[in-house]
């Protein structure tokens, strides 16, 4: 299966006048198309910073990096932006949508941007809203709905460019448990059924156990990774757990 995104030998150093730190050392990582892949770690570990690299947000010190066999590195800043709208999609844990929009309005966002003829938009934004269940809800605005439907709206933003590669930055740090549960089981749904490329940050294991393969950092370098293979969920759940134990990690109730 071809990749979708592949990094290699990534560093980033942040230096100051009295001090110089390496928060990812000579990062080799590749995601096959149609994978769900988690990245997990201590506090520190360089999670956050692999992230904003690897989704053009950051740049590294050193390294490549090609998304949909496009060196991003080799971009100026327009085309960035255009590749950036066009190929990726964001989920954030606090939602990132804006209150002066309404939910269709949020999700249509990017196409808007690109200029996409006003028929076809009517109609992808119709098809995702049906398929993440916020169909009833797309004349409201963000701070009129529930924090689970505020988070499947930005899903439904980051989907309707049919994007190479989904980033998905803690996205139930800010849900309770029930949304939390409904959002990664439609992630996982999306993997599953439309093949979506997915790389999700996180913290807990209980989001890490609906991924595919789950790719552990320390001290800003690759340090394990553990595939779901044939396990049930709760049983790669327990293996996520043994694993951030080694590390120092986490740890939450298995639902």
């Amino acid at each position: 299966m071809e990749a979708v995104l592949k990094a290699k030998k990534v560093s980033k150093v942040y230096e100051t006048r009295n001090n110089v730190y390496q928060a990812l050392n000579e990062i080799d990582l590749e995601i096959k198309k149609g994978e769900f892949v988690g990245i997990m770690g201590p506090s520190g570990a360089g999670k956050t910073t692999l992230l904003n690299i690897l989704s053009t947000i950051d740049t590294p010190t050193s390294g490549s990096i090609r998304i949909n066999d496009h060196n991003i590195l080799n971009m100026d800043e327009e085309a960035l932006s255009d590749f950036r709208r066009d190929q990726l999609g964001f989920i954030f844990q606090d939602f990132n949508l804006l209150d002066t929009l309404t939910v269709k309005e949020n999700i249509l966002l990017p196409l808007a941007l690109a200029n996409v003829n006003s028929k076809v938009i009517e109609t992808k934004v119709n098809e995702v809203a049906d398929h993440l269940g916020i169909a009833s809800i797309l004349e409201r605005y963000p701070y009129e709905i529930s924090g689970g439907q505020q988070q499947r709206t930005a899903t439904a933003r980051a989907l309707i460019t049919n994007p190479a590669l989904i980033y998905a930055d803690e996205p139930t740090g800010a849900l309770d448990s029930k949304s939390a549960l409904s959002l990664l089981d439609t992630l996982k749904k999306l993997n599953e059924q439309e093949k979506a490329s997915i790389m999700m940050v996180t913290h807990d294991a209980l989001a890490a156990s609906f991924c595919s393969r789950v790719i552990f950092i320390k001290d800003g370098r690759m340090f394990s990774e553990i595939r779901r293979g044939e396990q049930n969920r709760k049983e790669f759940f327990q293996q996520v757990i043994n694993m951030l134990t080694t590390l120092g990690g986490g740890h939450h109730d298995v639902i």
